[in-house]
């Protein structure tokens, strides 16, 4: 394989050259790859308990919240053309959780996500990322709920969160997410939720500037607009599923929320979504034989 980072139609990269961290950083000079000096310091973003009950009864009433710019003292520019980068040579977005400013990220709010899910919260292995492009009228995921009912106590507490995070501006002509507030969705929390009963007037368009924060239960319906080509630019953004750790796991494996992950453990994660997403994300036949081998490497 060339040294140059990319996959090419009818040619899968050879794994062990993708477990060199040189040859990511090549490609995005300005991000780390498992470089244990980024977890000093992280400075992480924290909420007083007045905060912490009023995003708790946000999700409980409107199954979602949004904090427009948390003091996240990272490149997000340099994030989101990093994405950009990996999807010019072949591969998907979620290959961005290679680089450590990405899980960073998510280790500054355990504080937050300890205060909403308690202190032994897990990560779930559900991440993803997007690009999406208005130049080809691209959109994010169709309409979902990312669980059904079960993911919520009888009270409507979430058992687990979807944590969704805007590194570029995300306005409704790029791509926004679109959301149905828990209080005006019928079916939410209940056996009948596969069943949607919301009026049109009651989805509600969750715009954010670069940075921006979302959180929203698993019950919620949500989904990414169709762009335009009026948009001023791309909506690049990453997201990642947290649970209860007093709950049974979700899904497997569960990752402690500031593990320091290996470059293959972080290769193996990233293959493991591109396969169990390939329903919302189609893959090319280059990208899905490299998730295969990646998945059945040994250890």
């Amino acid at each position: 394989m060339p040294s140059e980072l990319a996959i090419r139609p009818g040619s899968v990269p050879d794994i062990d050259s993708l477990l060199q961290p040189q040859l990511w950083t090549d490609l995005n000079p300005t991000l780390t790859v498992v470089k244990a000096e980024g977890l000093k310091n992280i400075g992480a973003l924290v909420i007083d308990k007045a905060t912490g009950d009023a995003l708790d009864n946000l999700l409980i009433n409107e199954g979602y919240f949004h904090i427009p710019q948390p003091p996240w003292n990272l490149p997000l520019g340099d994030m989101a053309q990093a994405i950009v980068r990996l999807c010019e040579r072949g591969f998907v977005p979620p290959f961005c959780f290679i680089y450590d400013e990405f899980w960073l990220m998510y280790i500054k709010l355990k504080q937050m996500l300890g205060r909403l899910l308690g202190e032994t919260y897990m990560m779930l292995p559900d991440f993803w990322a997007w690009f999406v492009d208005p130049r080809s009228s691209q959109s994010g995921w169709k309409p979902h709920r990312d669980m059904d009912y079960t993911a919520l106590f009888p009270d409507r507490r979430p058992k687990a969160l979807t944590v969704w995070i805007s590194l570029t501006e995300a306005t409704p002509l790029n791509g926004c997410i679109y959301i149905v507030p828990a209080h005006l969705d019928p079916t939410y929390g209940t056996p009948q939720d596969k069943e949607w009963r919301f009026q049109p007037q009651d989805i509600r368009a969750l715009p954010s500037p670069a940075g921006g924060l979302f959180m929203w239960t698993q019950a919620a319906v949500h989904w990414g607009s169709h762009s335009s080509p009026l948009a001023a630019g791309p909506r690049i953004s990453i997201a990642v599923e947290f649970q209860r750790g007093d709950v049974p796991p979700m899904n497997q494996p569960l990752i402690p929320p500031t593990a320091r992950l290996t470059l293959e453990q972080r290769l193996k994660l990233i293959c493991k979504q591109i396969l169990q997403y390939q329903h919302m994300y189609p893959l090319t036949p280059e990208l899905r034989q490299l998730a295969e081998q990646v998945m059945n490497r040994r250890a």
